[in-house]
């Protein structure tokens, strides 16, 4: 039975050092900065009782992501085993004693210095545990469905106990990030076709399902004038948050939207429309741009990996930070129903925050260990 060694030698740390990517980390340290002026600006000028611990907190994950990337990626290839486990083992303590939040939902674990969300780490792990279980399998063994059969319930599982909590837009992240994996992998394209079937068969039963809460943000997103002031009042003043800043915006600290308090949850999962208020379509191309640079650098850093657990895991990474983006700011435009994602970095959060800058640790250690090999004939119980 092959186990995994470090025959290759360990890049000395002066080495790995020169090798960080210093334009990708002041590209991450920028759109912090972002997050930390519109939590400033959604404070109304204050640095309380958002701001300041929301830029202790990316000092504190900086410093988190910087030690992750000097991280020999074969230790990762180690833990991501372990990690999911003991993530899939806190989903399921967030049941029994997690902390129960707005409507009714339990995400959050007291472990007595430090209030986690599973539920966001649980991402990181999931997209580590496929990139090494299809490290050890070939394209045309991902073709095979009985290949298929073990990632796909490592898929469903956490999907499972997130959709308990409830957390809809968590549990939809989950999916989409495990079959973007799949894809990746060598799954065929008609396998993706008839699962889209059936989803579309089961969406009446799924609907059954839902929370009234839930139901009410479909129906909302359908028609946000059923119900503008309560329901429907999230999406009618995002959309007027976004449409009032014009092209070049209002300027800092003088939307009226965020500051009047007319846009609800202003520093969670409505942020961006008060960025866009402020700074004007422009200000969110540029944002946006951002996010889209950090996704295709990692992209690139995947592409240029030379073993096949490096290069799912910064391809799954991100595709992890694209999907973060894409559903929160489709959310707040209207396009998608209101189903809670924050946008990375800016949004209020330290979870979400820690797991998001793991993730870029992780990408960057990619790429300064990307010459290193590592064996494919690896079995599951490795």
């Amino acid at each position: 039975m092959a186990q995994i060694t470090f025959n290759e030698p360990e890049p000395r740390l002066s080495g790995k050092i020169k090798l960080l990517p210093w334009i990708f980390i002041l590209l991450v340290i920028a759109v912090g900065a972002v997050g930390g002026g519109a939590l400033y600006s959604a404070a109304n000028g204050s640095f309380l009782p958002w701001a300041k611990p929301q830029l202790i907190r990316f000092g504190m994950s900086l410093l988190v992501m910087l030690a992750f990337g000097l991280v020999d990626i074969r230790v990762w290839f180690r833990l991501s085993y372990p990690a999911y486990v003991v993530m899939l083992a806190m989903l399921a303590g967030v049941e029994v004693a997690g902390k129960v939040g707005a409507f009714g939902a339990q995400r959050w674990i007291n472990l007595g210095f430090v209030q986690i969300q599973p539920s966001e780490l649980m991402k990181i792990a999931l997209v580590m545990a496929l990139a090494r279980y299809f490290h050890a399998r070939s394209s045309e063994d991902a073709k095979q469905i009985r290949t298929l059969v073990v990632p796909v319930l490592m898929i469903l599982m956490p999907t499972a106990f997130v959709l308990l909590q409830p957390n809809l837009g968590t549990a939809i992240m989950l999916l989409l990030a495990g079959a973007s994996m799949l894809f990746v992998g060598g799954a065929r394209l008609w396998l993706f076709a008839t699962v889209a079937a059936v989803g579309l068969a089961g969406a009446p039963i799924a609907w059954r399902s839902m929370h009234g809460y839930q139901k009410r943000r479909v129906m909302t997103f359908l028609d946000p004038s059923v119900d503008p002031l309560g329901a429907g009042y999230h999406i009618t003043q995002s959309r007027i948050a976004l449409g009032s800043g014009g092209l070049f915006g209002k300027g800092f600290l003088h939307g009226t939207q965020s500051h009047l308090n007319f846009l609800p949850e202003k520093q969670t999962d409505f942020i961006f429309p008060l960025l866009a208020e402020e700074w004007g379509l422009w200000g969110g191309l540029v944002l946006l741009g951002a996010f889209a640079l950090l996704s295709y650098y990692g992209i690139g850093v995947g592409l240029r990996s030379r073993n096949q657990f490096g290069r799912m895991l910064a391809i799954g990474l991100s595709i992890n930070l694209f999907l973060y983006v894409f559903i929160n700011t489709a959310m707040v435009m209207g396009l998608i129903p209101v189903v809670g994602v924050p946008l990375p970095l800016i949004s209020y959060g330290g979870t979400s925050m820690l797991a998001v800058m793991m993730g870029f640790g992780m990408l960057i250690s990619v790429l300064v260990h990307r010459d290193i090999k590592i064996s494919r004939r690896y079995p599951l119980g490795d």
